[in-house]
């Protein structure tokens, strides 16, 4: 059994928030070792170098916080976490430069307003993530937001589902693109029409997941009505906590108990543990590409209301804009803010009439909407500015590659950048259409500096297929240039309007690493990387 196991046995990490109090009050020195892990279970990580400094994540299911909801964040943003905070790509906010003596007031000021963080880490159920735009699409096929809700109040704070062999990742959406990526999530209702009677509901994907050995989600052909979905939910998450892998920590989440058993045999589990047969027949009804980062005005199924979906670099806002966020919302619009899975923010429910003010004040709050699309489709993973596992720098240096490719390449096609500090994909390298992967390497000389391998071929969707490295260990100062010349040679070589990954798929790795030509980078200048939180938008 491996260590976090015994951890566990010993006490639930549900169980360790009176011990938190505790050392608030006693000092970072008091806390015990084996503590350390089970605080993940209220969303509290060591930052690096471990001197006494805390990330800490939040839950807010759907990515949907108020207005006063928000004020709250901003104040906590404001006064503890040094005037930033970053939205992750499971729809959430963590900060950094916590200390153990902060935790009881921020905890108290969340439960003010109704946020938890408990389960925002740790071997439990995770935020839930849906379509930022759930309920207000066009053409969804019913609005997932209650059943977002739902889930969450089955997961959060629960001992039933407090002690899981590994993290358990859950997503929730009923729009056609599928923007949240069920394919890559442990759990995964899709919404689908029963075939028999017409009946909108949920179709289940279970299995997916990423980190250093990617797997797909699989298909369940089993329909769910909406009053259903907790009862899939919960049959799930219960056979993941009863048969999932123990032994090895590597070896344990849901993905690898999924892919051994294959889906009729988990089917059949399935049907055992709700007691009930669920109606078969569903099709997979992936869409053909699922890119789609709501970013722009757009309308809504609304009439007369508008959505602005704003883009985030990196994902990092500070206190101010968080602040202003929350005014802009409540006096122009309906309430509430959504995040995405992109790491950008949508203000929704705006007026037709309050458009031009709400703009302004957005503009002048920092925001913009209407960036290119390597703004953004953007994504990096918190690097090693924080995190332990990191190996490279990761934020500052895409705000650097980002302006680099918005002065040097004009490019109008949808391009995600999925950027890691190290190969556990917490920002979805494996599923980008340009993957960067954290790594070092020797240059002339024998100096160790960071480096990327660049990872080409991510797509979602029916043509799903995950990255593969085209080029190893490019210095981090070399990479921009490398993008560049791919985006080019993409302009001069792309036929009949199709996207990036297309035009890779039909590229051998040879002829995509001489688009890199990373070879013939010669005196690219090491530039400066910026840190927080002066690295934002």
């Amino acid at each position: 059994m491996n260590k976090v196991e015994v951890i566990k046995q010993e006490k639930d990490g549900l169980d360790v928030w009176n011990d938190v109090l505790r050392y608030a009050t006693e000092g970072f020195s008091a806390i015990a070792e084996d503590d350390f892990v089970r605080m993940r279970w209220y969303g509290i990580y060591q930052q690096i170098p471990k001197d006494g400094h805390f990330m800490m994540r939040i839950k807010v299911p759907g990515g949907i916080a108020s207005t006063e909801q928000l004020r709250v964040i901003a104040a906590i943003t404001d006064k503890y976490a040094r005037g930033f905070a970053d939205v992750t790509t499971r729809q959430t906010f963590q900060w950094h430069w916590l200390r153990i003596e902060d935790f009881p007031d921020i905890v108290a000021r969340l439960d003010a307003v109704g946020i938890t963080t408990m389960g925002a880490c740790g071997d439990i159920p995770r935020n839930i993530v849906t379509c930022p735009i759930a309920g207000l699409h066009p053409e969804e096929i019913l609005d997932s937001r209650p059943t977002v809700e739902a889930i969450h109040r089955l997961t959060a704070g629960n001992k039933e589902f407090s002690n899981l062999p590994r993290k358990y990742k859950l997503s929730v959406c009923a729009d056609p693109e599928q923007c949240v990526m069920p394919e890559i999530h442990d759990f995964s209702l899709v919404g689908a029409i029963n075939p028999a009677t017409g009946e909108a509901g949920y179709g289940l994907r279970a299995g997916g997941g990423l980190s250093t050995q990617p797997h797909f989600g699989l298909w369940m052909d089993a329909f769910f009505t909406p009053d259903q979905a907790v009862d899939a939910c919960r049959a799930v998450t219960g056979i993941f906590r009863d048969f999932g892998y123990r032994e090895k920590r590597t070896h344990a989440r849901l993905k690898y108990l999924v892919a051994d058993w294959g889906a009729e045999k988990f089917r059949e589990k399935l049907v055992e543990y709700l007691g009930y047969e669920p109606i078969a027949g569903v099709a997979d009804n992936s869409p053909k590409n699922t890119y789609r980062d709501h970013v722009g005005i757009h309308k809504q199924k609304q009439p007369g209301l508008n959505w602005i979906g704003l883009s985030v670099l990196t994902g990092r806002v500070t206190s101010e804009q968080l602040y202003a966020l929350a005014d802009i919302i409540e006096n122009y619009g309906g309430g509430d803010i959504r995040t995405t899975v992109m790491q950008n923010i949508l203000v929704p429910n705006i007026p037709d009439a309050n458009l031009d003010k709400a703009t302004n004040a957005l503009r002048a709050a920092g925001f913009q909407w209407e960036g290119s699309s390597a703004h953004r489709g953007a994504i990096a993973c918190t690097g090693n500015e924080f995190c332990n596992l990191a190996i490279t720098e990761t934020k500052g240096r895409m705000i650097q590659i980002v302006n680099h490719l918005d002065h040097s390449v004009k490019f109008d096609r949808n391009v995600r950048i999925n950027m890691n500090g190290c190969p556990n994909s917490c920002a979805q390298h494996h599923v980008g259409d340009i993957g960067l992967q954290g790594c070092k390497a020797r240059v002339a000389g024998g100096d160790q500096v960071e480096a990327y391998d660049i990872h080409l071929g991510g797509a979602l969707g029916q043509n799903r297929s995950f990255t593969h490295a085209i080029h190893r260990k490019v210095p981090a100062e070399k990479v921009q240039y490398a993008l560049e010349n791919l985006l080019n040679n993409f302009n001069s070589t792309t036929q009949n309007g199709e996207e990036f990954n297309t035009w890779v798929r039909r590229h051998t790795d040879a002829e995509l690493d001489a688009f890199l030509g990373v070879e013939t980078i010669i005196g690219a200048p090491d530039t400066e990387v910026r840190r927080s939180p002066e690295s934002v938008n």
